[in-house]
């Protein structure tokens, strides 16, 4: 049997019925064809999953669809803005803060999280900030660089 569930994503709301075990992750990704949420490690370890709940940045892989009933999302493709690309995501673009791009939504959600707490971190507060994103391809120098030109961007 289902359950019933009314979630807002990227400011539209989204209701229907699921299966109570469906994880959130899922349900962006199949449900609602919000792939930019990737699945890397269904155990919290990798990050590539991670979007904004409420205003805090959860890992959807280990989170119930149903858990987030009533909730707020917003996923890598709500930070777009008319076309025009979020201070991060063009950061990641402009100083090459990814290789593969498989963890790249995660970092920038997680990143998005960190500068609305805090908006003018030092490298250290970027990387403690994306500790719990994993990458295997970049070294996390350009990410840091990344995130730095993003918040730069933001403050100006």
């Amino acid at each position: 049997m289902g359950s019933s569930i009314s979630i807002t994503v990227n400011g539209t709301v989204h209701t229907g019925e699921v299966e109570p075990r469906l994880l959130l992750a899922h349900y962006l990704r199949e449900a609602l064809d919000l792939t930019g949420t990737h699945v890397g490690c269904d155990t919290t370890s990798c990050g590539a999953c991670t979007v904004i709940l409420n205003g805090a940045a959860v890992k959807s892989c280990t989170l119930f669809a149903v858990q987030a009933n009533g909730g707020e999302i917003k996923t890598i493709e709500g930070l777009a803005n008319n076309g025009e690309l979020h201070p991060l995501q063009e950061g990641f673009w402009e100083k090459h803060g990814l290789q593969c791009g498989y963890c790249t939504p995660g970092m920038i959600m997680s990143a998005y999280d960190l500068l609305q707490r805090n908006p003018d971190p030092s490298e250290q507060e970027i990387r403690s900030g994306l500790s719990g994103n994993l990458c295997r391809c970049t070294g996390y120098h350009n990410i840091v660089k990344s995130v730095q030109f993003a918040a730069e961007k933001m403050r100006s």
